[in-house]
């Protein structure tokens, strides 16, 4: 799923959210599930597995990684001192694909992966086409000077799809995001109930 092509306001209704790495529009005027029965669906209570499940969506969809890619991350996640479920969301928020985005270069995630994967973005001045490459306190992003102008990357930076997060420094004049420190837990730009995706994998590995 590390491409998904379906319909992305579908899936932020059926998970009743709205996630900004998949889309820039808004369920807002339609904040019911899909589906003719929608309305009713709305009153039913989830269940504990439901409620999990819905929270771990909730990541696969926004940053766009398969389940695969998302299991490998909470065992890295497993493997730090701090709280795994707010170590699993750092690591999320700082893949580069995400930064990208974040810096205003791309309107959504989506969009980011593919600036990077066709070499248009640059990591420490040298270009890069890995989405999933993990930076560190001190790496800068930019995007190369003659890509500057693509219409998307022209109309993200002068409507940007989210505030700048305070972790990430920008350089107006150069264009250029640079990593000040790690992201913590409430950088996240959507609810999400971390403990629950983390108890969701607990008997899943």
């Amino acid at each position: 799923m590390s491409r998904f092509t379906g319909p992305r306001l579908k899936v932020m209704r059926a998970l009743g959210v709205d996630l900004p790495g998949l889309s820039r529009k808004t369920i807002a005027s339609r904040p019911t599930p899909p589906g003719q029965h929608g309305t009713k669906l709305v009153r039913r209570r989830k269940s504990d597995f439901g409620l999990k499940l819905q929270e771990k969506q909730k990541l696969r969809f926004n940053y766009g990684l398969s389940e695969r890619q998302l299991r490998h991350l909470m065992l890295n996640a497993r493997k730090s001192t701090e709280p795994t479920g707010e170590t699993l969301l750092q690591l999320l928020e700082r893949r580069l694909d995400n930064v990208v985005f974040r810096a205003g270069f791309a309107p959504t995630l989506i969009a980011a992966r593919q600036l990077v994967s066709h070499r248009h973005v640059r990591l420490n001045g040298k270009p890069v086409n890995i989405p999933s490459i993990r930076l560190n306190i001190g790496d800068e992003i930019t995007i190369k000077p003659e890509s500057l102008n693509l219409p998307i990357v022209l109309g993200t930076l002068q409507d940007l799809p989210l505030s700048r997060p305070e972790w990430l420094l920008w350089d107006e004049k150069d264009k250029i995001g640079k990593v000040t420190h790690l992201p913590s837990a409430e950088d996240v730009p959507f609810p999400i109930d971390v403990q629950q995706v983390v108890e969701y994998y607990a008997n899943r590995m």
